[in-house]
Protein backbone atom coordinates (compact mmCIF):
# COMPACT_ATOMS: atom_id res chain seq x y z
CA UNK A 1 0.00 0.00 0.00
CA UNK A 2 0.80 3.49 -0.86
CA UNK A 3 0.68 6.03 2.50
CA UNK A 4 0.64 9.29 0.40
CA UNK A 5 -1.09 10.24 -2.57
CA UNK A 6 1.50 10.09 -4.79
CA UNK A 7 1.13 13.30 -7.44
CA UNK A 8 1.49 11.79 -11.17
CA UNK A 9 3.73 13.70 -13.57
CA UNK A 10 4.07 12.37 -16.84
CA UNK A 11 7.28 13.03 -18.34
CA UNK A 12 7.33 15.91 -20.79
CA UNK A 13 8.34 15.94 -24.20
CA UNK A 14 10.35 18.87 -23.88
CA UNK A 15 13.51 18.39 -22.42
CA UNK A 16 16.19 20.61 -20.82
CA UNK A 17 19.73 19.78 -20.94
CA UNK A 18 23.55 21.50 -20.75
CA UNK A 19 22.83 23.32 -23.98
CA UNK A 20 19.20 24.59 -22.43
CA UNK A 21 19.41 28.23 -21.10
CA UNK A 22 16.62 28.59 -18.73
CA UNK A 23 15.47 32.16 -17.23
CA UNK A 24 13.43 31.77 -13.93
CA UNK A 25 10.94 34.35 -12.62
CA UNK A 26 8.40 34.82 -10.25
CA UNK A 27 8.27 34.10 -6.16
CA UNK A 28 11.02 32.48 -4.16
CA UNK A 29 9.81 29.40 -5.26
CA UNK A 30 11.59 30.46 -8.71
CA UNK A 31 14.99 30.98 -6.70
CA UNK A 32 14.63 27.35 -4.91
CA UNK A 33 14.28 25.84 -8.17
CA UNK A 34 16.71 28.31 -10.11
CA UNK A 35 19.71 27.90 -7.49
CA UNK A 36 19.36 23.78 -8.50
CA UNK A 37 20.37 25.08 -11.70
CA UNK A 38 23.00 27.01 -10.96
CA UNK A 39 24.05 24.41 -8.26
CA UNK A 40 24.67 21.89 -10.96
CA UNK A 41 26.25 24.67 -13.55
CA UNK A 42 23.55 24.45 -15.98
CA UNK A 43 22.89 28.08 -18.00
CA UNK A 44 20.56 29.89 -15.80
CA UNK A 45 19.22 32.98 -14.75
CA UNK A 46 17.24 33.72 -12.01
CA UNK A 47 14.48 36.32 -11.10
CA UNK A 48 16.54 39.38 -12.75
CA UNK A 49 13.93 41.43 -11.06
CA UNK A 50 14.51 40.10 -7.67
CA UNK A 51 12.06 38.35 -6.27
CA UNK A 52 7.74 38.93 -7.78
CA UNK A 53 5.05 37.50 -6.51
CA UNK A 54 1.71 38.50 -8.94
CA UNK A 55 0.94 37.73 -12.47
CA UNK A 56 1.24 41.43 -13.60
CA UNK A 57 4.38 42.50 -12.19
CA UNK A 58 5.93 39.19 -13.14
CA UNK A 59 4.69 39.88 -17.04
CA UNK A 60 5.47 43.18 -17.17
CA UNK A 61 8.77 42.35 -15.74
CA UNK A 62 9.34 40.06 -18.72
CA UNK A 63 8.23 42.80 -21.19
CA UNK A 64 10.64 45.25 -20.06
CA UNK A 65 13.01 42.66 -20.28
CA UNK A 66 12.18 41.75 -24.17
CA UNK A 67 11.91 45.41 -24.89
CA UNK A 68 15.37 46.17 -23.88
CA UNK A 69 13.91 48.84 -21.04
CA UNK A 70 16.58 51.33 -19.48
CA UNK A 71 15.83 53.13 -16.28
CA UNK A 72 15.76 56.25 -15.09
CA UNK A 73 15.42 58.53 -12.66
CA UNK A 74 11.79 58.87 -13.33
CA UNK A 75 11.18 55.40 -13.21
CA UNK A 76 12.02 55.36 -9.62
CA UNK A 77 10.50 56.40 -5.91
CA UNK A 78 12.73 58.67 -3.01
CA UNK A 79 11.49 57.14 0.44
CA UNK A 80 12.97 56.82 3.62
CA UNK A 81 16.44 57.48 2.67
CA UNK A 82 16.33 55.16 -0.79
CA UNK A 83 15.75 55.19 -4.19
CA UNK A 84 13.39 52.49 -5.36
CA UNK A 85 11.74 51.05 -7.87
CA UNK A 86 8.07 49.92 -7.57
CA UNK A 87 8.82 47.51 -10.76
CA UNK A 88 11.79 45.47 -8.55
CA UNK A 89 12.44 43.84 -4.98
CA UNK A 90 13.97 45.67 -2.18
CA UNK A 91 17.85 44.28 -3.08
CA UNK A 92 17.67 46.91 -6.27
CA UNK A 93 17.03 50.16 -4.27
CA UNK A 94 19.89 51.69 -2.62
CA UNK A 95 20.74 55.18 -1.05
CA UNK A 96 22.80 56.72 -4.07
CA UNK A 97 20.38 56.90 -7.24
CA UNK A 98 23.53 55.74 -9.77
CA UNK A 99 24.27 53.12 -7.77
CA UNK A 100 20.29 51.72 -7.65
CA UNK A 101 19.99 52.69 -11.56
CA UNK A 102 23.40 50.57 -12.31
CA UNK A 103 22.19 47.63 -10.05
CA UNK A 104 18.67 47.51 -12.57
CA UNK A 105 20.40 48.16 -15.59
CA UNK A 106 22.98 45.73 -15.57
CA UNK A 107 20.48 43.44 -14.43
CA UNK A 108 18.24 44.32 -17.62
CA UNK A 109 21.12 44.14 -20.17
CA UNK A 110 22.13 40.67 -18.91
CA UNK A 111 18.27 39.40 -18.81
CA UNK A 112 17.83 40.71 -22.13
CA UNK A 113 20.46 38.81 -23.52
CA UNK A 114 20.40 36.32 -21.93
CA UNK A 115 16.62 36.10 -23.50
CA UNK A 116 17.40 35.95 -27.01
CA UNK A 117 18.80 32.89 -26.93
CA UNK A 118 16.66 31.36 -23.70
CA UNK A 119 15.07 27.79 -24.89
CA UNK A 120 12.75 27.94 -21.70
CA UNK A 121 10.99 30.54 -19.28
CA UNK A 122 9.61 28.80 -15.90
CA UNK A 123 7.28 31.44 -14.66
CA UNK A 124 5.98 30.78 -10.63
CA UNK A 125 2.92 32.94 -9.65
CA UNK A 126 2.50 33.39 -5.88
CA UNK A 127 -0.17 35.11 -5.17
CA UNK A 128 -3.50 36.84 -7.68
CA UNK A 129 -3.69 39.78 -4.90
CA UNK A 130 -2.20 43.05 -6.32
CA UNK A 131 -1.55 46.42 -4.51
CA UNK A 132 -2.16 49.51 -6.79
CA UNK A 133 -0.03 52.33 -5.76
CA UNK A 134 -2.91 55.01 -5.59
CA UNK A 135 -0.92 58.32 -6.97
CA UNK A 136 0.10 56.28 -10.13
CA UNK A 137 -2.62 53.76 -10.86
CA UNK A 138 0.44 51.45 -11.24
CA UNK A 139 0.16 48.17 -9.84
CA UNK A 140 3.42 47.32 -8.11
CA UNK A 141 5.68 44.44 -7.35
CA UNK A 142 6.65 45.71 -3.78
CA UNK A 143 5.50 48.38 -1.48
CA UNK A 144 8.64 48.88 0.21
CA UNK A 145 6.55 49.33 3.61
CA UNK A 146 5.69 52.15 2.39
CA UNK A 147 2.47 53.38 4.44
CA UNK A 148 -0.54 50.78 3.19
CA UNK A 149 -2.71 54.41 2.88
CA UNK A 150 -1.05 54.05 0.03
CA UNK A 151 -1.98 51.51 -1.86
CA UNK A 152 -5.33 50.07 -2.75
CA UNK A 153 -5.54 46.17 -2.23
CA UNK A 154 -7.29 43.87 -4.73
CA UNK A 155 -7.46 40.37 -6.04
CA UNK A 156 -6.88 39.54 -9.79
CA UNK A 157 -9.82 37.67 -11.58
CA UNK A 158 -9.16 35.04 -13.68
CA UNK A 159 -10.07 36.65 -16.95
CA UNK A 160 -7.61 39.54 -15.80
CA UNK A 161 -4.35 37.34 -15.62
CA UNK A 162 -5.44 35.56 -18.73
CA UNK A 163 -5.71 39.02 -20.90
CA UNK A 164 -2.73 39.84 -19.75
CA UNK A 165 -0.53 36.61 -20.33
CA UNK A 166 -1.90 35.63 -23.83
CA UNK A 167 -1.20 39.22 -25.03
CA UNK A 168 2.65 38.65 -23.41
CA UNK A 169 2.77 35.11 -24.65
CA UNK A 170 2.27 36.62 -28.30
CA UNK A 171 5.35 38.93 -27.97
CA UNK A 172 7.19 36.19 -26.84
CA UNK A 173 6.68 33.94 -29.26
CA UNK A 174 7.53 36.54 -31.98
CA UNK A 175 10.64 37.79 -29.87
CA UNK A 176 11.67 34.32 -29.75
CA UNK A 177 10.31 31.39 -31.38
CA UNK A 178 12.22 28.64 -29.35
CA UNK A 179 11.25 29.88 -25.82
CA UNK A 180 8.93 27.24 -23.96
CA UNK A 181 6.72 28.95 -21.08
CA UNK A 182 6.30 26.02 -18.08
CA UNK A 183 4.11 27.52 -15.47
CA UNK A 184 4.23 26.62 -11.66
CA UNK A 185 1.89 28.18 -8.69
CA UNK A 186 4.33 28.42 -5.27
CA UNK A 187 3.64 26.49 -2.58
CA UNK A 188 4.14 28.94 -0.10
CA UNK A 189 1.24 30.27 1.80
CA UNK A 190 0.71 33.75 2.14
CA UNK A 191 -0.62 33.95 5.01
CA UNK A 192 -0.81 37.58 5.74
CA UNK A 193 -3.76 37.44 3.06
CA UNK A 194 -5.77 35.35 5.23
CA UNK A 195 -6.49 31.66 5.11
CA UNK A 196 -9.70 31.50 2.91
CA UNK A 197 -8.34 34.72 1.17
CA UNK A 198 -4.63 32.63 0.43
CA UNK A 199 -7.01 29.60 -0.74
CA UNK A 200 -9.18 31.96 -3.26
CA UNK A 201 -5.58 33.37 -4.60
CA UNK A 202 -4.29 30.13 -5.63
CA UNK A 203 -7.47 28.67 -6.94
CA UNK A 204 -7.15 32.02 -9.09
CA UNK A 205 -3.89 31.23 -10.20
CA UNK A 206 -4.77 27.73 -10.86
CA UNK A 207 -7.76 28.37 -12.90
CA UNK A 208 -6.19 31.07 -14.78
CA UNK A 209 -3.13 28.99 -16.19
CA UNK A 210 -5.39 26.35 -17.21
CA UNK A 211 -6.63 28.34 -19.43
CA UNK A 212 -3.28 29.77 -20.67
CA UNK A 213 -2.52 26.30 -21.64
CA UNK A 214 -4.69 26.38 -24.39
CA UNK A 215 -2.86 28.98 -25.85
CA UNK A 216 -0.84 28.18 -29.23
CA UNK A 217 2.26 28.37 -28.10
CA UNK A 218 1.54 25.15 -25.63
CA UNK A 219 2.85 26.13 -22.26
CA UNK A 220 3.21 23.56 -19.83
CA UNK A 221 2.53 23.54 -16.22
CA UNK A 222 4.47 21.63 -13.38
CA UNK A 223 2.52 20.44 -10.62
CA UNK A 224 4.63 21.92 -7.77
CA UNK A 225 1.74 23.51 -5.85
CA UNK A 226 0.15 20.10 -5.59
CA UNK A 227 3.06 17.97 -5.07
CA UNK A 228 3.41 20.21 -1.90
CA UNK A 229 -0.09 19.95 -0.89
CA UNK A 230 -1.10 16.51 -1.56
CA UNK A 231 2.16 14.32 -1.55
CA UNK A 232 3.82 16.40 1.60
CA UNK A 233 0.97 17.58 3.38
CA UNK A 234 3.36 17.05 6.61
CA UNK A 235 4.89 19.58 8.69
CA UNK A 236 7.75 17.46 8.25
CA UNK A 237 8.17 19.03 5.38
CA UNK A 238 7.62 22.92 6.38
CA UNK A 239 10.16 25.07 7.86
CA UNK A 240 10.16 26.50 11.39
CA UNK A 241 7.73 29.12 9.59
CA UNK A 242 5.41 26.56 8.90
CA UNK A 243 4.53 28.34 5.61
CA UNK A 244 7.99 27.85 3.05
CA UNK A 245 8.99 24.42 2.17
CA UNK A 246 11.84 23.01 3.66
CA UNK A 247 14.97 21.72 2.14
CA UNK A 248 13.81 17.96 1.87
CA UNK A 249 10.84 19.03 0.75
CA UNK A 250 12.69 20.99 -2.09
CA UNK A 251 14.97 18.37 -3.29
CA UNK A 252 12.01 16.34 -3.36
CA UNK A 253 10.25 18.62 -5.74
CA UNK A 254 13.29 18.95 -7.69
CA UNK A 255 13.76 15.44 -7.95
CA UNK A 256 9.76 15.22 -9.50
CA UNK A 257 11.11 18.32 -11.52
CA UNK A 258 14.23 15.97 -12.77
CA UNK A 259 12.24 13.23 -13.75
CA UNK A 260 9.89 15.37 -16.04
CA UNK A 261 12.07 17.53 -17.65
CA UNK A 262 15.56 15.61 -17.63
CA UNK A 263 16.83 12.71 -19.68
CA UNK A 264 18.92 9.74 -18.56
CA UNK A 265 21.75 11.66 -19.65
CA UNK A 266 21.31 14.83 -17.75
CA UNK A 267 20.30 13.06 -14.61
CA UNK A 268 23.75 11.31 -15.15
CA UNK A 269 25.70 14.39 -15.33
CA UNK A 270 23.49 15.52 -13.06
CA UNK A 271 25.13 13.43 -10.46
CA UNK A 272 28.89 13.83 -10.85
CA UNK A 273 28.65 17.65 -10.79
CA UNK A 274 26.60 16.99 -6.96
CA UNK A 275 29.99 15.16 -6.28
CA UNK A 276 31.82 18.50 -7.88
CA UNK A 277 29.27 20.41 -5.75
CA UNK A 278 29.87 18.44 -2.06
CA UNK A 279 33.66 18.35 -2.66
CA UNK A 280 33.62 22.10 -2.93
CA UNK A 281 31.91 22.15 0.23
CA UNK A 282 34.36 19.60 1.97
CA UNK A 283 36.70 21.45 4.17
CA UNK A 284 39.65 19.06 5.02
CA UNK A 285 40.27 19.54 8.65
CA UNK A 286 43.17 17.22 9.29
CA UNK A 287 44.75 14.50 7.88
CA UNK A 288 48.29 13.44 5.66
CA UNK A 289 49.21 15.46 3.56
CA UNK A 290 48.90 12.26 1.00
CA UNK A 291 45.33 12.03 1.60
CA UNK A 292 44.62 15.64 0.61
CA UNK A 293 46.73 14.64 -2.33
CA UNK A 294 44.64 12.26 -3.24
CA UNK A 295 41.55 14.62 -2.25
CA UNK A 296 42.87 17.09 -5.01
CA UNK A 297 43.83 14.27 -7.15
CA UNK A 298 40.61 12.66 -7.38
CA UNK A 299 38.57 16.33 -7.60
CA UNK A 300 40.77 17.17 -11.01
CA UNK A 301 40.13 14.24 -12.27
CA UNK A 302 36.46 14.75 -11.94
CA UNK A 303 36.46 18.11 -13.37
CA UNK A 304 38.62 16.90 -16.66
CA UNK A 305 35.94 14.51 -17.06
CA UNK A 306 33.57 16.68 -17.00
CA UNK A 307 35.29 19.21 -19.06
CA UNK A 308 34.95 16.59 -21.78
CA UNK A 309 31.36 15.86 -21.22
CA UNK A 310 30.36 19.40 -20.88
CA UNK A 311 33.48 21.73 -22.52
CA UNK A 312 30.86 24.78 -23.10
CA UNK A 313 31.04 25.44 -19.05
CA UNK A 314 33.93 27.23 -17.27
CA UNK A 315 36.15 24.89 -14.07
CA UNK A 316 38.55 27.40 -13.63
CA UNK A 317 37.30 28.61 -10.22
CA UNK A 318 37.26 24.71 -9.41
CA UNK A 319 40.32 24.41 -10.53
CA UNK A 320 41.91 27.06 -8.66
CA UNK A 321 40.15 25.81 -5.31
CA UNK A 322 41.40 22.58 -5.21
CA UNK A 323 45.01 23.71 -6.25
CA UNK A 324 44.95 26.01 -3.55
CA UNK A 325 44.24 23.14 -1.16
CA UNK A 326 48.04 21.83 -1.51
CA UNK A 327 51.32 23.52 -0.34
Amino acid sequence: MDFRTIVDIPPSINKIDYTTPVLFTGSCFSSYMGEKFAELKMPVLINPAGTLYNPLPIGSSIGNIVAGKRYVEEDLFYYNGKWISFDHYTSFSDEKLDVALDKINSKMIEANQFMHKAKYLIVTFGTAWVYRYNKTGKIVANCHKLPASEFSRKMLTVDEIVSYWESLLDGLHLYNEYLKVIFTVSPIRHWKDGAHENQLSKSTLLMAIEKLMNHHTLPEYFPAYEIMMDDLRDYRYYADDMLHPSSMAIKYIWEQFSKCYFDKDTIALHRDFMKLHKAMEHRIMNGSLKEREKFVKNSLDLIDELSFKVPSISYEKERQHFNSLLP
